[in-house]
C-alpha cells in the first residue's frame, strides 16, 4: 500500500517516468507556471511566477506575447487580469522590454495561418468536428495560427511550452493538452519537458491525478507568502487558527522547506501529521525519516530540521504549533540537491 500511491501518481501523469527530470531553464519555468496561473486566474501565483520570470530573463513584451495568447486558450476574462497583475508586477521590477513583433506577413491571417497551422502540426488538420463548426476552423487558422502564432518575438517551441501547461492546468482541457504535446514535440519539446510541465502543474486536487486514498483535506492555496523559504511549491489550507493553530501543507514532489528552528521560551515546537503521499523528515545530523499516511512527528523547539515530499509524490501533512511562550521561527539554509538525494535515496 505505501508503494501504491507513487505507482497511481506515476501512472495517472503523462509520461510520468520522465516527470522527475529537471530539463527547463529557470525561465522555462516561470513560463510554465505563469501560463497555468493565467488558466486557473491565481493571480498571487501569477505574481510570483512573473517576478521569477524577470528575474531569469524573461522581458516585458515575451510576458505580454503570453498572457495574450493564452487568451485564446482561457478566454478574455482571465487573460485581461492576468494583464492587470503583469501590470503591476511590471511597474515594480522594471523588467527589459524586449523586441516588439515584426509585421505580419502579407495576405490574409486565415491562409498564412493555415500554412503556420500545417507545419506545427506536421499535416493539414482535418476532421468531422470542423466540418461540422466551420467557424471554429476558421477561427482556429485566421486567428489563433495566423494573428498570435504569426507574432515573431516567441518561436513555437515557448508558444507551446505555455500552452501545455495552461491546458494541464485545467482538468477539462486534458484532450486539448494531449493534442498540444503532440504539437510541442514537433516543435522541440522532448517527452521529458512535456512531462515535467504536466507533473509540475497538476495537483492531487485534479480528477485525472488524485488517487482514491488522497486526503480529505484541501490542498489549499499556493504558499506564496512563505515561497522563499521552500525548494518547489507548497499549498497551504488553514484549518483552524483557534486553541491550538493547525494548517494542511501540500508539497508537490521534491518540494521541500529549508531548515529551520521553532523557538519558545517555554513550550513550543510542532507535530507533523501525515495525511497523504510519502515525504521525509530530518534532524540536524541525523538521518531522514520516511513518512507516509498515518505517521505523526514530534518536533521539540529548538531542533534544526527540515520535511518534504519524496521526489517521485505528493506529499501533504497536518502542521500543528505547540503553545508555547516567545515563540519565534528561524528560516535557516536550503536543503540543496545533493543533501536532499542523499536523505531521500
Amino acid at each position: 500500500m505505501k508503494q501504491l500511491f507513487c505507482i497511481l501518481i506515476a501512472i495517472l501523469t503523462v509520461q510520468g517516468a520522465f516527470a522527475m527530470e529537471k530539463t527547463l531553464t529557470p525561465k522555462e519555468y516561470a513560463i510554465v507556471d505563469l501560463s497555468a496561473a493565467t488558466a486557473r486566474g491565481e493571480q498571487s501565483a501569477l505574481a510570483v511566477a512573473l517576478s521569477a520570470g524577470f528575474d531569469a530573463g524573461l522581458t516585458l513584451n515575451e510576458a505580454k506575447e503570453l498572457v495574450g495568447q493564452l487568451y485564446a486558450y482561457c478566454g478574455f476574462p482571465r487573460a485581461l487580469n492576468a494583464a492587470a497583475t503583469l501590470m503591476k508586477v511590471a511597474s515594480e521590477k522594471h523588467p527589459a522590454e524586449g523586441p516588439a513583433p515584426n509585421p505580419p506577413p502579407e495576405g490574409k491571417a486565415v491562409d498564412f495561418g493555415t500554412t503556420n497551422q500545417t507545419k506545427l502540426c506536421g499535416a493539414p488538420v482535418k476532421g468531422a468536428l470542423f466540418d461540422f463548426h466551420p467557424q471554429l476552423d476558421e477561427y482556429l487558422k485566421a486567428h489563433l495560427f495566423g494573428d498570435i502564432f504569426a507574432r515573431d518575438n516567441l518561436d513555437w517551441r515557448t508558444r507551446e511550452l505555455a500552452t501545455i501547461a495552461a491546458l494541464a492546468a485545467r482538468p477539462e482541457t486534458a484532450p486539448q493538452m494531449q493534442a498540444h504535446i503532440a504539437i510541442g514535440k514537433l516543435n522541440g519539446v522532448t517527452d521529458a519537458q512535456a512531462a515535467e510541465i504536466v507533473a509540475r502543474v497538476q495537483r492531487p486536487e485534479d480528477p485525472a491525478r488524485r488517487p482514491a486514498d488522497w486526503s480529505p483535506i484541501p490542498v489549499g492555496e499556493p504558499n506564496t507568502a512563505y515561497a522563499k523559504f521552500f525548494i518547489g511549491r507548497s499549498y497551504l489550507h488553514k484549518l483552524t487558527g483557534e486553541q491550538v493553530p493547525a494548517f494542511g501543507v501540500t508539497f508537490e514532489p521534491g518540494c521541500r522547506n529549508n531548515w529551520h528552528i521553532h523557538h519558545a521560551k517555554t513550550g513550543g515546537g510542532q507535530i507533523l501529521i501525515v495525511t497523504a503521499g510519502v515525504g521525509y523528515y530530518q534532524e540536524w545530523g541525523k538521518p531522514a525519516r520516511r513518512l507516509v499516511k498515518g505517521d505523526t512527528v514530534n518536533i521539540p523547539a529548538g531542533v534544526k530540521h527540515w520535511h518534504g515530499a519524496a521526489p517521485d509524490c505528493w506529499f501533504q501533512h497536518i502542521a500543528l504549533e505547540v503553545p508555547g511562550t516567545e515563540q519565534s521561527n528561524e528560516w535557516c539554509e536550503p536543503v540543496d540537491d545533493a543533501e536532499y538525494t542523499e536523505a531521500t535515496k
